[in-house]
């Protein structure tokens, strides 16, 4: 057992940091051939009478066709390589010290804010899917972010996420990370200051043996699909096969565009939620500033700075005609609605709504691909300019008056 150390460091003097991207990359080697083996396999079999496919057949079918969600590559069950690195709290770890649990493995950037925060959330879904099951699963990071390597950078993530207890964030040396990325077929490199590796995922047998590895899609309404396959896998490799606690389609998921007229939940703490106003509205029949954020984005910016720049520009707007602005919490990635309403709470007073996208579709439909996220919509619901990151309030304000009009 680790001792755990739920503490939270402080965000007051963070400086904003550049976000790192994630490309989509195929794996390499092994893990392509066995992608291509897998289809090779799937073109031989046989199809039964046409009109016969039964509802399972139907389930697995529209699964397969979902282009937001991998559902996983089959890979030889040979040992998995050893991971000697050390985790959040400086303590030496071994993959082989977890032999008798099935281990969920993720390679995951300690300051992404692209798709690993995606990836973080459906391996803690997965656990929690699995009830007391999930006792005997064992979540691991491995950090692959080459320039922040630090104990300190796994932990920060970890607190932002609400994963200190939840995971060992593994991180080492550049040589010993190298090796385990290599050992793994994961790609690291930098581009224009910005990072890409494979977004991958392994599952690993309660004996050591690697058994799927998954790719991350960008799409925020996969993450609890995402989550289902991922505990599935875990039920298939326990004893007696747990059932999951609940369970939803798999099929393709559609986005809610800004054509869309919606009404979210409002955020605890937002401008206007009081007991009158517990919906923030979106859609067409004026121009608006739409927001997307996260509060885990503490770890790589100073957030309540932030938050406070568009309270400014909010202001601004009314007195200015500019677009209103309306904000929009990832609440799909966030460890627990209450977290996002603590921190909002915590935060200046806003004055502006901050509706909460729990299922992802608002971010899908409106193809955010980061956070922050700043896009402004025309009356006609029509996105007409995106930003992805923050912006002083001036180049802000420049900006949606250039394309507003």
């Amino acid at each position: 057992m680790n001792p755990r150390n739920p503490s939270k460091a402080g965000e007051a003097s963070k400086p904003s940091r550049p976000r790192n991207r994630k490309a989509r990359a195929g794996l390499a080697a092994a893990a392509a051939g066995a992608v291509l083996a897998a289809a090779m396999l799937a073109g031989c079999g046989s199809s039964g009478p046409a009109g016969a496919q039964s509802p399972q057949d139907a389930a697995n079918a529209a699964a397969m066709a979902n282009p937001n969600l991998d559902m996983g590559t089959s890979l030889d069950n040979s040992p998995a390589p050893d991971i000697k690195l050390t985790n959040q709290f400086g303590q030496p770890m071994s993959l082989r010290q977890f032999r008798g649990r099935v281990v969920i493995v993720a390679f995951s950037d300690s300051e992404c804010t692209t798709v690993c925060p995606l990836t973080t959330q459906s391996m803690l879904l997965a656990k929690r899917l699995l009830g007391k099951a999930g006792n005997n699963v064992q979540l691991l990071g491995v950090d692959a972010n080459p320039r922040a390597t630090s104990v300190a950078d796994v932990l920060s993530y970890s607190q932002a996420h609400g994963m200190v207890n939840q995971w060992d964030f593994l991180t080492g040396s550049l040589a010993q990370l190298k090796a385990t990325w290599a050992a793994y077929h994961i790609a690291v490199q930098i581009q224009s200051g910005q990072i890409d590796h494979t977004p991958a995922l392994y599952v690993i047998s309660q004996q050591g043996k690697l058994q799927k590895v998954y790719l991350t899609a960008m799409a925020y309404s996969s993450v609890v699909q995402s989550a289902q396959v991922l505990a599935q896998e875990a039920s298939a490799l326990l004893p007696g096969h747990p059932k999951l606690a609940s369970e939803q389609s798999l099929g393709t998921i559609p986005g809610q565009s800004p054509a869309d007229a919606l009404s979210l939940p409002a955020a605890p703490g937002s401008a206007g939620t009081g007991s009158a106003a517990s919906h923030v509205t979106l859609g067409p029949g004026k121009p608006r500033l739409v927001v997307f954020f996260a509060t885990w984005l503490t770890e790589t910016s100073n957030l309540k700075a932030e938050l406070s720049v568009l309270s400014t520009y909010a202001k601004d707007a009314a007195r200015r005609g500019l677009p209103a602005l309306t904000a929009v919490d990832e609440t799909v990635t966030e460890p627990s609605a209450q977290a996002v309403g603590a921190y909002l709470a915590k935060a200046a007073p806003l004055s502006f709504p901050v509706g909460m996208d729990e299922t992802g579709r608002v971010a899908d439909g409106y193809s955010v691909q980061d956070q922050p996220w700043l896009t402004l919509v025309s009356a006609k619901g029509k996105v007409v300019w995106s930003h992805d990151g923050w912006l002083p309030l001036p180049a802000l304000e420049q900006a949606v008056a250039a394309h507003a009009g």
